[in-house]
C-alpha cells in the first residue's frame, strides 16, 4: 500500500502530464505483478463493490477521533472529500502496515460480507496502522469512488513505457471483461492469447469539438458528414456465432438489449459495428430520457421491451469477415458498411443506417445542422473521407460540431458547496422558474441544477452574497433568497414525471450571470415546455 499511496501522491501533486507518466512508469517497473494489474484496475474503473456504506464510515471514523458528530459534518462540508477528512481527523500514529495493495483489495473484498462490528474493527485497525497519505489511499478504496486525474490513456502510455508493448495493443488487452482478481498481469499484459480476441471490442476513435467556423476545415468534399445521435455509444461485435455489445464505458451490455440476439445468424462472424444504441418508441426515435429507463437495468420485462425498443444507429465498420478495417480509409469502411446493411434489409433486425448528409459547401451542412433538434440529434460528425480509425481522442480528422444550447433564465433557490479546490465555497446550484397556480399565482419550481460556467470572482462574489442571504439550512444545503437570475444552457429536454417542474434537462451548465434581470423577468416552465420538440 505504501508504494501505491506514494504513487497517488506524485500523481495528484502536479498537473504536468510528463511527471504523472514518469511515476506510473516508475511504479509499473518496479511494484509487484499483483499490485500492478489492480492498479491498472483502479485506474481504468475496475475498482471492488464498495463494502461499508458512507453513514457507517463517517460514524466510525467520528468515533475514532473522538469529536462531535456535527464537528465531522461541518469538516467534511468544508473539505469536501469524504476520504480526505477522515484521513485528516484521525489522529496521526506511528503504526505502519506492511501489506501490499492487493491483500488490501482482497480484504476489502472479503469485508463486503462481514457483520458491522467486524466491519468497524478492521476500519478502526487499518485506520491506526496508516500514515495520513496512506489512509487517504485506502478509505478512497473503501468508498468506491477512486478518481484521480489520470486518464486511461495516459496509463497505457506509462505502462507501454514500463513494458515495452505497444500501447495500441495495450488499449486493445485493457478493453473487455477481465477480473482483477484472478487474472495475472502475464495474461493480461505479456501473454498473446486468441481466445481473448472473441468478445474484445476495438477502442474506441473519438472526436473533437469544433469551435469558431467550420469553413477552416477546407473543402467540404474532403469530408464526411452525419447527425451526431444522442445515445449510447457502441460496438457490436460477432464471432464465433456469438453477440457482444460493449457500451464506450467499456460495459458489456449485451443482456441489456436481447433485441439484438436477432443479428445472430444474419449478420456474419468477424464483423464489429460501431455505433448508437437509441431509444425507437413507436417507429421514431425518442429521447435520451426514453433511453434511461433501460440504461441500468438488471432485468428488461416484456412491457419495458414494448414501451422502449432500441436500435443501433450503424456509422462504421471496423471488422469484416475477421480482417481488422481500422487502417482502412473511411470511405472504404463506409463502403462495407452501407453494403452490409442492403443485404439484410428486409430482415427485421433493429440495425440502421446513420446516414450521409451530402452536401457542397458548408452553408448548407451549417443549415442541416440547424436541423438537429428536429431530427433527435445533437449536432453533426464530421470525418476526413481519407481517415483510419484511431485509438482515443485524436485531433484532426473527426470532428463534432454541436448545436448550440437550449437556453433559459431561472432563478437561483439553493445552493451547496462544491468539492476539491472549490470545498470552501457555495457553488453547486439550485434553479427554478415560474409557474402558475390554478389560481393565477405565481411560485418557483425547480428544474435543474448546475455547478460549472462562472469564473472564479465570479463564484466567489456568489458565495458571498449566499452566506449573506441563506434563508434556511437542510444539512449542507441552503435556501437562499429568491434574487440572482442566471442564464442556464442544456443539450436536451424531455418530459418527465420523476421531476418536480415535469421536465428533464440534459447536461444543464450556467451560461452567465444575468445581474441586468431581476426574478421577475425569468423564464416559467411553460417556456421550457415549449422548447420541447
Amino acid at each position: 500500500m505504501k508504494n501505491f499511496a506514494n504513487l497517488i501522491k506524485a500523481l495528484d501533486s502536479s498537473n504536468k502530464t510528463t511527471v504523472k507518466v514518469d511515476a506510473l512508469t516508475e511504479y509499473f517497473r518496479h511494484a509487484s505483478d499483483q499490485d500492478k494489474v489492480w492498479t491498472i484496475a483502479i485506474l481504468s474503473h475496475r475498482r471492488p463493490a464498495r463494502p461499508v456504506n458512507t453513514t457507517l464510515l463517517r460514524l466510525w471514523a467520528n468515533e475514532l477521533a473522538a469529536i462531535p458528530l456535527w464537528l465531522f459534518e461541518e469538516s467534511y462540508h468544508i473539505v469536501g472529500d469524504l476520504a480526505e477528512t477522515i484521513a485528516l481527523i484521525i489522529p496521526a500514529t506511528k503504526a505502519h502496515s506492511d501489506k501490499s495493495l492487493s491483500e488490501y483489495l482482497h480484504e476489502m473484498i472479503a469485508l463486503k460480507a462481514k457483520t458491522d462490528e467486524q466491519k468497524r474493527e478492521y476500519l478502526h485497525e487499518n485506520w491506526l496502522a496508516l500514515n495520513y497519505y496512506e489512509r487517504f489511499v485506502f478509505t478512497k478504496l473503501i468508498t468506491g469512488s477512486f478518481r484521480i486525474g489520470v486518464s486511461q490513456k495516459l496509463m497505457t502510455r506509462a505502462l507501454s513505457k514500463a513494458t515495452g508493448v505497444d500501447e495500441d495493443a495495450l488499449a486493445y488487452k485493457l478493453m473487455g471483461n477481465w477480473n482483477p482478481g484472478t487474472i495475472t498481469f502475464q495474461e493480461l499484459i505479456l501473454d498473446e492469447k486468441s481466445s481473448d480476441y472473441l468478445s474484445k471490442p476495438y477502442p474506441f476513435y473519438l472526436a473533437y469539438q469544433i469551435d469558431g467556423d467550420v469553413a477552416v476545415l477546407g473543402h467540404p468534399e474532403e469530408w464526411a458528414v452525419e447527425h451526431k445521435w444522442d445515445g449510447i455509444r457502441s460496438q457490436t461485435i460477432i464471432r464465433d456465432g456469438e453477440i457482444y455489445v460493449w457500451s464506450r464505458g467499456e460495459e458489456l451490455v449485451t443482456d441489456k438489449y436481447p433485441e439484438f440476439q436477432s443479428f445472430v445468424g444474419v449478420i456474419p462472424d468477424g464483423t464489429v459495428i460501431d455505433g448508437e444504441i437509441l431509444p425507437f418508441p413507436n417507429g421514431e426515435i425518442g429521447t435520451f430520457n426514453d433511453l434511461q429507463t433501460r440504461i441500468g437495468r438488471k432485468t428488461v420485462s416484456k412491457d419495458l421491451l414494448a414501451k422502449t425498443p432500441v436500435v443501433i444507429k450503424a456509422y462504421d465498420l471496423l471488422e469484416w469477415e475477421g480482417r481488422d478495417l481500422r487502417e482502412s480509409a473511411y470511405d472504404e469502411r463506409r463502403q462495407l458498411l452501407e453494403q452490409l446493411l442492403d443485404n439484410v434489409k428486409g430482415r427485421g433486425l433493429p440495425l440502421q443506417l446513420s446516414e450521409s448528409v451530402v452536401m457542397d459547401s458548408w452553408d448548407k451542412i451549417t443549415a442541416e445542422r440547424m436541423r438537429a433538434r428536429e431530427m433527435r440529434s445533437e449536432g453533426l460528425m464530421i470525418k476526413r473521407r481519407s481517415s483510419t480509425y484511431q485509438v482515443g481522442r485524436k485531433k484532426g480528422d473527426w470532428w463534432k460540431w454541436k448545436i448550440e444550447p437550449l437556453v433559459i433564465d431561472a432563478v437561483l433557490t439553493y445552493a451547496m458547496r462544491g468539492s476539491g479546490r472549490r470545498a470552501n465555497l457555495f457553488t453547486d446550484y439550485t434553479f427554478a422558474l415560474w409557474q402558475t397556480d390554478e389560481h393565477g399565482g405565481r411560485e418557483l419550481v425547480t428544474f435543474a441544477k448546475a455547478y460549472s460556467g462562472l469564473t472564479d470572482a465570479e463564484f466567489r462574489k456568489v458565495d458571498d452574497w449566499i452566506k449573506k442571504n441563506t434563508l434556511e439550512r437542510f444539512g449542507p444545503v441552503r435556501s437562499v433568497t429568491p434574487q440572482l437570475v442566471f442564464e442556464i444552457g442544456f443539450e436536451g429536454i424531455a418530459l418527465s414525471k420523476r421531476h418536480k417542474s415535469g421536465v428533464a434537462t440534459r447536461f444543464p451548465r450556467i451560461l452567465r450571470w444575468r445581474v441586468d434581470k431581476k426574478i421577475e423577468e425569468a423564464n416559467s416552465i411553460e417556456d421550457l415546455k415549449n422548447m420541447i420538440v
